[in-house]
């Protein structure tokens, strides 16, 4: 099956990717054109049909983002990487003999030149770069600062050409007088970034062919919202007694449904469990675990979803939360064992670090990310701290009467 790739990007760039685009096979590409990186989030809204979205690069992305939430397949970024930066630079100190100092450049990740320079043992103490990431992550961005910071080095005779990795930036320049080049696309980055595209929507095509099972416990029975549910999701419902209903779905159809807003606008108590899974008997019983997850939880409306990977997400919709009820990896396998806690919870506990700013934390805090009691939460501490796991670093004095609050630290390897 042929997949469908819609690029964003320049019309340079789209003339590179068909220079390779025939060494994938089975795919075809739509162009989407831009003269101007912004008209990027216009394009995304024209998109036809398509399997994946390829940006050709990082600034097309970043002027398309408030529109990319309304799309349900993968989209990817051609990152620029350290191949780009090295061609481009040996094109101009081979091709003009330029030397380094006299380059001014702009590019999208500065340690991408530093670590070509340092694995080529060159030592340049004052570089002319402008950092693209740095004015994305603040929300600045501004091509007319781009050309002017090149401009004014070339003007003042610090620098004798510019490496710009914007095409708009290449063509303001060179209207200017100023000689420019823009970052390669080298051959290899375009091919893997191809292929990465077919395969991610190849497997986002496998995903959304999954089967989707969902329990709803309701308080009262809301026909109307129910009869909205199965619509939205092209699913079959089917009541189980007065307040359980089951679907019956795809995972394809489940991604389109914003769970979030559909608990949210719910009039009454909702409690609901999804689970995906490759066969009906798989999802069934995942949505059931699903379901008793969103049934611990204290709020009115609750849901969760757990995967055919054993990904619990949830819970919704205050909080999306991620975790594995599978345990793979083979240290944790061994606290598993020594401690006799579930994977459920080791998975819960290292999200739970990873989600905090600071290492240290009491059992108030666990608890209360846990929802669970806190004797269940201190008799986790207790198994971990016996083990070594946890160790007790300092105590929290309370305002009220009582015994100070021991503070704990998480001593255990955290797998990426």
């Amino acid at each position: 099956m042929t997949t469908k790739i819609a690029v964003i990007s320049s019309k340079e760039f789209f003339k590179n990717i068909l220079t390779v685009a025939a060494q994938v096979p089975d795919i075809t590409i739509e162009p989407y054109i831009y003269q101007q990186p912004q008209e990027a989030c216009e394009l995304v809204r024209k998109l036809k049909p398509c399997d994946v979205v390829f940006f050709s690069g990082a600034l097309p992305y970043y002027f398309s983002k408030k529109h990319l939430e309304n799309l349900t397949i993968p989209t990817l970024i051609l990152t620029q990487d350290e191949i780009a930066v090295a061609a481009s630079l040996l094109a101009i100190t081979y091709k003009s003999k330029i030397p380094f100092e006299r380059i001014s450049i702009d590019l999208f990740d500065v340690s991408n030149i530093k670590h070509v320079l340092s694995e080529s043992e060159i030592r340049i103490e004052h570089l002319k770069i402008m950092d693209l990431k740095k004015q994305m992550l603040e929300d600045c961005f501004n091509l007319e600062s781009i050309v002017q910071f090149h401009f004014t080095l070339w003007e003042q005779g610090v620098t004798e050409t510019a490496l710009t990795s914007v095409h708009a930036v290449y063509h303001q320049l060179q209207a200017l007088g100023v000689p420019a080049i823009r970052m390669a696309d080298p051959q290899i980055s375009l091919l893997r970034g191809l292929q990465t595209a077919k395969d991610q929507a190849e497997l986002f095509k496998s995903k959304a062919a999954q089967v989707a099972v969902g329990y709803l416990s309701l308080q009262e029975p809301q026909q109307e919202q129910i009869n909205y549910l199965a619509h939205s999701l092209n699913a079959y419902i089917q009541p189980i007694n007065q307040t359980l209903f089951v679907l019956y779905s795809t995972r394809g159809e489940m991604d389109k449904l914003r769970l979030n807003d559909f608990l949210e606008k719910w009039s009454g108590t909702i409690l609901v469990g999804f689970g995906y899974g490759s066969t009906m008997k798989e999802a069934d019983q995942h949505a059931k675990i699903a379901l008793q997850f969103a049934e611990k939880d204290l709020s009115s409306k609750c849901g969760y979803i757990l995967t055919g990977d054993k990904e619990m997400i949830g819970p919704f919709p205050y909080e999306h939360k991620q975790y594995s009820l599978k345990n793979d990896h083979p240290e944790l396998l061994q606290v598993a064992k020594e401690t006799k806690l579930s994977p459920s919870n080791l998975s819960k506990i290292i999200e739970f670090s990873r989600s905090r700013q600071s290492l240290q934390f009491t059992s108030a805090d666990l608890t209360d990310y846990l929802q669970v009691t806190r004797r269940s939460t201190e008799r986790i501490i207790k198994k971990l701290v016996d083990h070594g796991y946890i160790k007790v670093v300092g105590e929290e004095m309370v305002y009220q009467q009582g015994r100070p609050r021991a503070i704990y630290e998480l001593h255990l390897s955290l797998p990426q």
